[in-house]
């Protein structure tokens, strides 16, 4: 495994920085890393105190927890792959019960999400795909004011997360992905909160430089006769082991708090070896503040302002945060 490390030994034979995986567990970073032998690029995301500020602002049952932070989780895995200073945004819209939620990833660093949800449509034993429901998911980057935004969409019906993203990139990016995705609660004993939440992620890409090599079957057209024998196309035997051996990591090792992201990718990929590049921090931050919402205000119309005063004052409450702003009507505009 090669890094920038300081701790580095230089091999004769491959003129290539070695040195044995960190142990250090390292939180809230996406770590990238690459398997040149097999031409596979990827990202590990290890989320733990960012992780629980989001989820703690909102007093949401486990269920939503989990999968507003499988959400996050795969954000982390997107977003962080931007090369400029914007922002990466995931949202679904859907029937279930979990109607809406929402995930800012603002480069390089900052996370934050909601989730709406329904309470009384909740029940024992529903999985992600469950609290989805039939709807879709969008994925908008958006680069700054002067530039366009890039939005792809792809449908959720009865999926979870990582089958909606594979199939965006199966149809928008059309490069070979895989993703695993996982949130678990942590109980430690100990004085203080013992209850916290975890989660870690996966994102595994086939990136040969010949590009006929990932190359992926046709989409079906749709409207094709009955009895049409649809296009294949046989996969590279590299991409048949990345898929492999991606396939065996548990959702334990992905948020195993004392097993480092290091250690996680030689288990799986030390055979082959693997390169690890330095990990990009991530933390918990709202963009909100007193002058955003002020001038959020004083976008409405008259009326609507007025409406708001609520016991001679206008009470704003972030979504995102829970942050509460308080404003006099002369302060929020109201004639």
């Amino acid at each position: 495994m090669t890094s920038q490390s300081p701790d580095i030994k230089i091999s004769v034979e491959t003129e290539t920085p070695i040195r044995a995986p960190s142990a250090v567990p390292v939180d809230d970073a996406v770590l990238p890393f690459e398997v040149s032998a097999l031409d596979l690029r990827g990202r590990l995301t290890r989320l733990g105190p960012a992780l629980d500020e989001i989820l703690t602002k909102h007093d949401y049952p486990p269920p939503v927890g989990k999968l507003l932070g499988e959400a996050i989780v795969l954000t982390t895995l997107l977003g962080s792959a931007l090369k400029f200073d914007g922002r990466f945004i995931l949202q679904t819209q859907t029937d279930g019960p979990v109607s809406f939620l929402i995930v800012d990833f603002q480069a390089p660093d900052r996370l934050r999400a909601y989730a709406r949800y329904d309470a009384k449509r909740l029940t024992a034993g529903q999985n992600s795909a469950a609290l989805l429901g039939k709807g879709h998911l969008a994925m908008t980057i958006d680069q700054g004011p002067d530039m366009s935004r890039y939005q792809g969409l792809v449908a959720l019906d009865g999926g979870n997360l990582e089958d909606a993203a594979h199939e965006y990139f199966l149809r928008s990016e059309q490069i070979p992905t895989r993703v695993r995705l996982a949130v678990g609660e942590e109980w430690r004993g100990g004085e203080g909160p013992k209850h916290h939440w975890r989660a870690g992620g996966m994102l595994l890409q086939f990136l040969p430089k010949a590009p006929e090599r990932a190359r992926q079957p046709d989409l079906h057209p749709g409207d094709a006769p009955e009895g049409v024998v649809t296009h294949t196309v046989a996969e590279d035997d590299a991409w048949v082991e990345g898929q492999s051996l991606i396939s065996t990591v548990e959702d334990v090792e992905l948020i195993d708090p004392d097993l480092s992201g290091e250690r996680l990718l030689y288990r799986l990929f030390h055979e082959r070896g693997v390169r690890v590049f330095s990990p990009l921090p991530l933390r918990a931050q709202c963009s909100c503040s007193r002058d955003a919402v002020s001038a959020m205000l004083k976008s409405f119309a008259p009326q609507d302002r007025a409406d708001m005063v609520k016991d001679g004052k206008v009470v704003v409450t972030c979504e995102f945060c829970s942050s509460i702003y308080d404003f006099t009507p002369d302060e929020a505009g109201v004639e």
